[in-house]
């Protein structure tokens, strides 16, 4: 593919230097329809990063848009804070009826404000005021957002340090096979919990994603998660899983943690809830954990009434018939590890582990600028991938999961010619 020098003039002179995503895309989109998008000079690009995971139905999905268009065109409520909406009864009623009860799921719901960090320091705040505690446990590698509650459990010290300020009432631990198998499970974390000299003041919760997808794709076992469930439990601290980019059915099941047989005391949800990629965030809590004052935790954009509806018809499309959408992710996730595990034959001696769950998937290099240099390739080729892990050493695949059997098999055809002109 010949890409034209598109004018980035004024991105360049007038936007913020903290611009990222832009950098390693460097071209103008102008429009994009399912997996695909397409720049200003009307090339094509095969879309492997799905909005970082808030477009898991694809670019302007139809059947969302229709939804959206209608209710726009009939004049609903845009803008409406925590009012009671006729949008929000029908997500609301949506959302039960076709997500929790099937599950026997009994959260409350709560709007925060409509991002992924706004749900975590929700999350967060609840928590210690539960149990009257401040201390958080997170875990190494971890990623829960960029405002400074979500920060203090985040493990990437790049972006801690763009705190400037210290980042306290945090304690990280070890995320599982962190001592590749050589440390039993938890058993620093017990320790310290039970013994009176460690330092460690009580934890008011542990937070934890089940597949850390910022931290380099590192995906938790069933078991590891069950007993990290059962050490809360005994030790009374809250389980929050951050299930904003893994949840909505990334993994499969439409939780991530669902696979495991667990139930979390609190759970965040952002990115794909909308379906549309419009800004929506849930967090969800058992009822006895709701202490919440009016307005004690609000926001001016939490009631973001044109997601309510493309949410709602991103469940009635996608989840109210059962597991239809749940054996798609996972029969799409088999073809992309068959084809990572060829391409690993292939590059033995660069390779250093291919791992992933239903559409989420990471390659590791043991050369850890070869990931950068794949996906600026692979971009070239006409495939959008991005990178993660602490020093962007894994490729990341995170194709929508509408995505049909043969974009799916393009793009790893691509990812592989790009592995292949990197070495």
């Amino acid at each position: 593919m010949t890409i034209t020098q598109p004018d980035l003039s004024v991105f360049e002179t007038l936007e913020s230097e903290v611009r990222s995503y832009c950098r390693g895309w460097p071209t103008v989109f102008d429009r994009a329809h399912g997996s695909r998008m397409y720049d200003e000079d009307g090339h094509e690009y095969l879309d492997f990063f799905a909005g970082a995971g808030s477009l898991n139905y694809g670019h302007n999905n139809p059947v969302l848009k229709r939804a959206l268009i209608d209710y726009l065109e009939r004049d609903g409520v845009t803008h409406g804070l925590d009012m009671s909406t006729s949008a929000k009864r029908a997500f609301l009623e949506s959302f039960q009826n076709w997500i929790l009860r099937p599950r026997d799921l009994p959260y409350k719901v709560m709007f925060p404000g409509p991002t992924g960090t706004n749900a975590v320091e929700s999350a967060l705040k609840l928590a210690r005021k539960v149990k009257g505690r401040e201390a958080i446990v997170s875990f190494t590698n971890a990623f829960h957002g960029m405002s400074l509650g979500s920060l203090a459990v985040t493990g990437n010290a790049f972006k801690r340090a763009g705190a400037g300020v210290p980042l306290v009432h945090s304690t990280p631990m070890p995320f599982d096979n962190y001592f590749d198998g050589q440390v039993p499970d938890f058993l620093w974390f017990e320790r310290i919990l039970e013994d009176q000299g460690s330092g460690l003041n009580k934890p008011a919760a542990v937070i934890v994603e089940t597949v850390q997808g910022e931290g380099g794709i590192n995906v938790a076992r069933p078991e590891w998660l069950r007993a990290l469930a059962d050490l809360c439990e005994r030790q009374d601290m809250l389980l929050i899983v951050d299930d904003i980019q893994m949840g909505c059915g990334r993994t499969g099941a439409f939780f991530s943690f669902e696979e495991a047989g667990i139930t979390p005391d609190v759970v965040t949800v952002s990115k794909s809830i909308s379906g549309y990629g419009l800004p929506m965030a849930l967090t969800l809590f058992k009822p006895e954990l709701d202490v919440w004052e009016p307005g004690e935790h609000n926001g001016t954009f939490r009631g973001n009434n044109p997601a309510f509806v493309t949410a709602t018809a991103t469940l009635e499309a996608y989840w109210a018939d059962g597991a239809a959408m749940e054996k798609q992710t996972r029969k799409r996730g088999e073809q992309v590890e068959q084809a990572l595990a060829a391409i690993a034959e292939e590059n033995a001696d660069e390779v250093k582990e291919y791992r992933g769950r239903g559409l989420v998937w990471g390659m590791e290099f043991h050369d850890k600028s070869r990931a950068e240099r794949v996906a600026r390739r692979a971009f070239e080729l006409g495939l959008l991938i991005e990178t993660s892990g602490p020093e962007s050493e894994v490729v990341k695949l995170l194709p929508a999961l509408t995505i049909t059997p043969d974009e799916l098999d393009e793009g790893l055809t691509t990812l592989a010619r790009s592995v292949r002109e990197t070495a």
